[in-house]
């Protein structure tokens, strides 16, 4: 694709301070940048600066190749202590999806991808169990049968960290996978591995949270995606939604209703991750919708 064709995306966050804006704004008029989309976001208890822009190239002062176009913006990353990324929009991530036994977030996720509803390439499927083979194979996605037990978890855990390398994958999906990352591999893929947890954050966590949450008579329930880290249920949250429910709805009838919010809120915060709008606050996300 020609330089002046495609579209580029620019995050960047840093220490708050005045001239952010004009200085990456001043950058593209200088290079016949165009801008498609701007959002930045100010964090005044932190005093921290956010900020995403879209923009093609509109000139003959316009870089001709991501490259060169990178290298020009190196001078004010350096000069406002940036930290910054520089992509092309038609390039899709690459994404791992890991599953247990549940299929609903899975089969979302491929009907998404294959009718070019998400902005990234799924790469292959992860499963501690056999079976949802046929589902990813039927998708033309390749399955990787990783058994996971006490004893083998190093092991496991190193040999998805092996297919993510092959495969050049930006995240991990957590698709109802059922096991719960080593404190090695969630400290290594701080940032890049999504989970879908079947309850809304922080309430309910851990096992049976539909059961709990039926015995508590709740009147809301919900599915939360959030980035894995070593603390169980405690990443930073990317995206929440919920239901209503009343005292007439069964635990079962929950649970379809759970498994829809689920495949609805993954969906959301794979397709933002894939389109660069998820950034890092601390324990907390700024995401650009």
């Amino acid at each position: 694709m020609n330089a002046m064709t495609q579209n580029y995306i620019l995050t960047l966050t840093a220490e708050d301070r005045t001239g952010l804006v004009a200085a990456v704004t001043g950058f593209l008029a200088e290079h016949d940048g165009f801008i498609l989309d701007s959002q930045q976001y100010a964090d005044l208890d932190q005093n921290r600066f956010f900020m995403r822009v879209e923009f093609k190239g509109a000139g003959d002062r316009f870089p001709v190749s991501l490259s060169e176009l990178t290298a020009k913006f190196k001078t004010v990353g350096t000069q406002y202590a940036l930290d910054w990324e520089l992509v092309s929009g038609a390039e899709k991530p690459n994404i791992i999806v890991a599953v247990s036994k549940g299929s609903h977030c899975l089969n979302d996720l491929l009907h998404r991808w294959k009718t070019g509803g998400l902005p990234v390439n799924i790469a292959g499927v992860i499963g501690n169990h056999d079976n949802l083979r046929d589902l990813a194979e039927w998708h033309g996605v390749p399955f990787h049968h990783l058994p996971v037990t006490a004893d083998n978890r190093v092991e496991q855990e190193r040999a998805i960290l092996d297919i993510m390398e092959q495969q050049q994958a930006s995240y991990l999906v957590l698709a109802r996978y059922m096991q719960i990352l080593s404190d090695d591999l969630s400290t290594r893929l701080a940032g890049r591995c999504i989970n879908i947890h079947h309850s809304f954050l922080p309430g309910f966590k851990g096992a049976r949270p539909y059961h709990r949450a039926h015995e508590r008579g709740v009147k809301l329930i919900g599915a939360t995606a959030h980035f894995v880290s070593a603390d169980l249920d405690e990443g930073p949250i990317i995206e929440q939604a919920v239901e209503r429910v009343d005292h007439r709805a069964s635990v079962e009838e929950m649970i379809r209703s759970g498994r829809d919010i689920e495949a609805q809120v993954l969906a959301k915060a794979v397709k933002w991750a894939g389109e660069h709008r998820i950034l890092l606050n601390g324990n907390r996300t700024v995401v650009f919708r």
